[in-house]
This record gives structure tokens, C-alpha cells and sequence, in this order.
């Protein structure tokens, strides 16, 4: 299974960060100084994806903006001898072939991946939710690659998450088929905890057959009256195997409060200009 295009969601109202995503998309508030969208990006191209399909609601172009040429910052950085800057910010002019689809009203995941149909076409694709970042030494992506063309089948990613969460996430029912590795028997949207089959979740990356598109067209709304992608993959479970993979990497939230906090101070510290100071600072904090 030979995977080149990526559908990268980013639709939806932002409620979990308002007031700073009234005007601005969440996916292009930062960590630290890097747009998430742009870690997404980053994750794709460094799994050896050739083409970025970024689902965004109508009017909301910043995601898209974010990655074209800044000429008169260029021109800027250039006259007065910023040449780090500069080539730090070329770096994010067309990375990789980008193209829009468009989600008009939020009505759920498996209702955004569908608006990409027409960009993928007949072929495998993978999907990122751009709230989920993932730090990790092999792209969390690649790791679901090189098991989507082992086995030649949708792989989707797997974390653990507490009893008590499960809730929040679609949770999944599976044997064990390698290491790290899973075959999933069955799954739910958004159990209650008395009622969940598992405390494993999927989280947002997926390596997906394009079958997987006419399930999504002929499904019906799920939970929170919604479209959801893990009610078309309990059906496509019926006719092919689904594979789940628990990463390796640690992954953040960036789409809630607390996650963005979290994700903002590990990597800052992480960094080599940054770390040192950082954490002198925090350790001076009264807590």
C-alpha cells in the first residue's frame, strides 16, 4: 500500500479555544513560535507524503495563508542582514503541494474527511487531526505507514487513555497482533466508561482505503448527532482487516486548554535557546 496524499482536518468553530479562536483559526496559534498546523505539515512531508489536502471551514483561510510567501517581511529580514529569520521563514513557502477543501458546517469528522473525496480520488490516503501534535523520534505518521504496506490494510493510531476519558474519544475492541500491534474486533464513538470495551483509544492519525468514502456518504448521523469516521470503520471492518498501532511518542491536545499548556512548556524546554532559561525560570516559581 503506497500512501501519497494526506487529508488534514481543519474545519470546525475552535469552541474549546475561544476567545482566541473567534477571529483566528486554533491550528495557527502557536507552540512556542510554530503554528500547530505547521507541525502537522511538517509530520506529513517528513512521512514521505507528497500532497496535503487541509479541510477548513469557509472564510477561515489563515491555515492556507500561513504557508504562502510573506514578500515584504522577506524583503524586510533581507535589507537588514536577518538571514536566519529569512531562511527559517522560507521554509514554510509551499512545503509541499497544498490544496483546500471546504466543510461548510461542522458535522463531524467522518463529514470532513468526505469533503476531501474529490482531492484524494481512487487511492489510500492518511488523515491528521491537526489538534493532535505528536513528539516523537520517527513521525507518528511513518510508524502507521510501515504498517499500513506490511500488512496492506487501514492502520489507525492507539493510545491509552484514563477509564475515566473514555468518553471524549472512540474507543476500540482488539487482539493483540504484534508488537505495539492490534487488530481491531469492533470499536465505539464516544462510549459511556460502564460501556466501553477497552480503555484504547484512536487518536488523530489514520491510514485509511479509500472504500472507506462511500461508508462515510451513506452513513447516518452518530453520537453528538454527528457524522462520525469510527462508525464508517466499524463497517469497514465487515470487508477487510483494520489495524491499530500504539505509537511510539508522546502526544498533546493542542485543541484544549490545558493540552496547548502542556504542549507549549515541554517543547520550549526542548529547545536549545530556550530550554536553560525556561526552566530557570520555572523552578523559581512559587507552586
Amino acid at each position: 500500500m503506497k500512501v501519497r496524499k494526506a487529508v488534514v482536518v481543519a474545519a470546525g468553530m475552535g469552541t474549546r479555544m475561544l476567545p482566541a479562536s473567534k477571529v483566528i483559526p486554533k491550528e495557527i496559534l502557536p507552540v512556542v513560535d510554530t503554528p500547530a498546523i505547521q507541525m502537522i505539515v511538517e509530520e506529513a512531508i517528513a512521512s514521505g507524503i507528497e500532497e496535503i489536502i487541509i479541510v477548513i471551514t469557509p472564510g477561515r483561510t489563515l491555515v492556507l495563508d500561513h504557508f504562502k510567501p510573506a514578500e515584504d517581511l522577506e524583503r524586510y529580514l533581507e535589507s537588514t542582514g536577518k538571514h536566519d529569520l529569512l531562511r527559517m521563514l522560507r521554509k514554510t513557502n509551499d512545503p509541499t503541494k497544498l490544496t483546500a477543501a471546504h466543510q461548510a458546517q461542522p458535522l463531524g469528522l467522518g463529514h470532513a474527511v468526505l469533503q476531501a473525496h474529490e482531492a484524494v480520488g481512487n487511492e489510500p490516503f492518511a488523515v491528521f487531526l491537526a489538534d493532535d501534535i505528536i513528539d516523537s523520534a520517527k513521525p507518528c505518521l511513518r510508524q502507521l505507514l510501515d504498517v499500513a504496506e506490511r500488512q496492506d490494510a487501514p492502520v489507525v493510531a492507539l493510545l491509552k487513555v484514563p477509564h475515566s476519558e473514555v468518553s471524549k474519544y472512540g474507543i476500540v475492541e482488539a487482539k493483540p497482533a504484534g508488537d505495539r500491534l492490534y487488530e481491531l474486533t469492533g470499536m465505539v464513538e464516544k462510549p459511556s466508561p460502564e460501556k466501553a470495551p477497552s480503555d484504547f483509544a484512536i487518536i488523530g492519525r489514520y491510514v485509511l482505503t479509500p472504500d472507506i468514502f462511500d461508508l462515510i456518504r451513506e452513513g447516518k448521523a452518530g453520537a453528538g448527532g454527528e457524522i462520525q469516521l469510527t462508525d464508517s470503520l466499524r463497517l469497514l471492518l465487515r470487508s477487510r482487516p483494520i489495524y491499530a498501532f500504539k505509537f511510539e511518542g508522546k502526544r498533546y491536545d493542542a485543541g484544549d486548554k490545558l493540552g496547548f499548556l502542556k504542549a507549549t512548556v515541554e517543547f520550549a524546554l526542548q529547545r536549545h535557546d530556550l530550554g536553560g532559561p525556561f526552566r530557570q525560570y520555572l523552578k523559581g516559581l512559587s507552586l
